[in-house]
């Protein structure tokens, strides 16, 4: 077996948050033990890597978003590749999606995540608190253990629906279709977007509740996460705008499928979305080497030009640079820091009682 590989992971903990992730070459495979309690409705398992190569192949367990799939899916197979050239291991592979807070409940209540890849800080936050990740696990990774960014962007049911930006999903014509911020992180941004761009272009928090309530207030029904999101507007000709991401209308459209969208470039948020390795569950299944191998592979040019080829906006430079026609430059992208930060944000808005249960209550009672 070869040695260069391992050398490069046989570290600890403090010696692997000073080794750049970029230098790491190899990469990774993930295979799922089976899940403690019930899974997400929406997992999905990966093929079993070919266990030819004798001994007991390993197992690991990657728990991500429901819209990351295409991508993990031209990932996941090059780590396999590289963790088998370079260890002589076989890796199985069983990958779980849904929308991030129901799988950040799913990791709470027992799926036992090897890797979490979630849709915001706050998932990966609570399952911190659980006891399940270490503290610090931001300053493990380059650009503080961000993978890649998305935008929110609005897609129209037609090209005659003349939509300029944010401030015309109030109209009275408008009917918009957002997952539920409850279960899902996609849904949160989308959120955050409309309240930033009416607080980031100067406003009030009060005008910014009359917006957000006026585009809710129209909103036929609240799916569970981003692709239930894009299933009732195209599948069920549900709504006439669909909030979504910026990556999910790129990956539509590398399949042929033309849509009538728009990107606002004058307020937008930069959707940051977290890697995180959870510490309880790597130690317990002896898999941290290669989870920890398996981060850092997700940072490499190699890996991050196959999250831009779906659409989702790279992290690392030269990818970054290889990419910049494909996405527009939005000339204020404000950030969850602009808005008081996950801690704030969570308890102003998100948490049982705060501002969106006051609102589907205001909003209920109004119908």
């Amino acid at each position: 077996m070869k040695t260069s590989f391992l050398k490069a992971r046989l570290s600890t903990r403090s010696q692997f948050i000073k080794r750049s992730a970029l230098a790491f070459v190899g990469t990774l495979a993930i295979g799922m033990l089976a899940a403690c309690g019930s899974r997400p409705e929406s997992s999905t398992d990966a093929a079993i890597a070919d266990t030819s190569g004798g001994g007991e192949p390993i197992k690991l367990t990657l728990v991500s978003y429901a819209v990351t799939q295409s991508a993990y899916e031209q990932i996941i197979p090059k780590f396999i590749e590289s963790w088998k050239e370079e260890t002589g291991q076989t890796l199985e592979i069983e990958q779980s999606y849904g929308g991030s807070g129901s799988q950040t409940r799913a990791v709470l209540d027992g799926l036992e995540a090897d890797v979490v890849a979630l849709a915001l800080a706050l998932d990966t936050q609570k399952i911190e608190e659980a006891g399940l990740i270490e503290p610090g696990w931001e300053a493990e990774l380059p650009n503080e253990s961000i993978v890649h960014r998305s935008v929110a962007a609005l897609v129209f049911r037609d090209n005659n629906q003349n939509v300029k930006g944010w401030a015309d999903l109030a109209r009275d014509d408008v009917e918009v279709i957002t997952a539920n911020p409850k279960t899902s992180g996609g849904a949160r941004w989308n959120f955050l977007a409309l309240w930033g761009a009416v607080t980031q272009a100067g406003q009030s928090e009060a005008e910014a509740q009359r917006f957000v309530d006026a585009v809710f207030s129209k909103a036929p029904v609240l799916p569970k996460n981003a692709r239930e999101s894009t299933d009732v507007f195209f599948k069920q000709g549900q709504g006439n705008v669909l909030i979504n991401y910026e990556n999910e209308v790129l990956l539509a459209e590398s399949k042929g499928e033309t849509l009538p969208y728009l990107v606002p470039t004058d307020y937008n948020i930069s959707i940051d979305n977290p890697v995180a390795v959870v510490d309880a569950n790597v130690e317990k299944h002896g898999t941290r080497e290669v989870a920890e191998a398996f981060v850092a592979f997700l940072f490499t040019p190699e890996a991050q030009r196959e999250f831009a080829k779906v659409g989702f906006r790279p992290v690392e430079p030269t990818v970054v640079q290889e990419f910049a026609d494909e996405y527009p430059t939005i000339e204020n992208l404000f950030t969850v820091t602009d808005l008081g930060g996950w801690d704030k944000i969570q308890a102003q808005f998100f948490a049982d009682g705060a501002a969106f249960d006051q609102m589907q209550r205001r909003l209920e009672t109004s119908r």
